[in-house]
């Protein structure tokens, strides 16, 4: 379980494990996006990681005594930064033209997951209301997952709307997504 806990010790970094197992999760992310269906293996992907997580995080904090989260446990930070991302991908399906949908151009994709991975570690950095809520207040396993689902949740939905106005951002408004 400590291995789950800490994303195989990636959970252990000198400084800023968090950025360091969200950067792992991004790393794979961008791995999956390779094949054609990957989109549809990281919502499941982050669910399982997430119920893995709760499991594993709390009994490594049962060996630690302790009853908040740990630097050290990183396996929140997976399931939040993969969550980013899904959560991204379903707002763009819900909004495009069905069998017309092409995402972006994998240059475009990568810039998107870059600027994903930013807003995730933003909301888990700061956590603004409810992140910050639910870190102070749901305790155990689960609490050291909520809190990051809250903050993948949140980057996402940012994500969307950055996406939603990339073309006015970038001066390219005949290219409206």
């Amino acid at each position: 379980m400590n291995a789950i806990a800490t994303v195989c010790g990636i959970g252990r970094a000198p400084f800023a494990p968090g950025t360091w197992g969200s950067l792992a999760a991004a790393l794979v992310a961008t791995a999956l996006l390779q094949f054609s269906y990957g989109w549809f293996i990281l919502l499941p992907a982050a669910m399982l990681v997430t119920l893995l997580g709760t499991v594993a995080s709390d009994a490594y904090m049962r060996t630690k005594g302790t009853d908040h989260d740990p630097s050290e446990i990183v396996i929140d930070e997976v399931a939040g930064q993969w969550i980013t991302y899904a959560v991204w991908y379903l707002w763009v399906m819900g909004t495009a033209s069905g069998a017309d949908f092409v995402l972006l151009e994998m240059e475009q994709t990568i810039s998107f997951l870059v600027i994903g991975f930013l807003l995730f570690r933003f909301f888990d950095i700061l956590k603004p209301w409810p992140i910050g809520w639910a870190d102070r207040k749901v305790k155990g396993g689960f609490g050291v997952m909520f809190d990051d689902v809250l903050a993948g949740f949140a980057a996402g939905s940012v994500l969307y709307l950055l996406y939603l106005f990339w073309p006015m951002v970038t001066g390219q408004m005949e290219e409206m997504p």
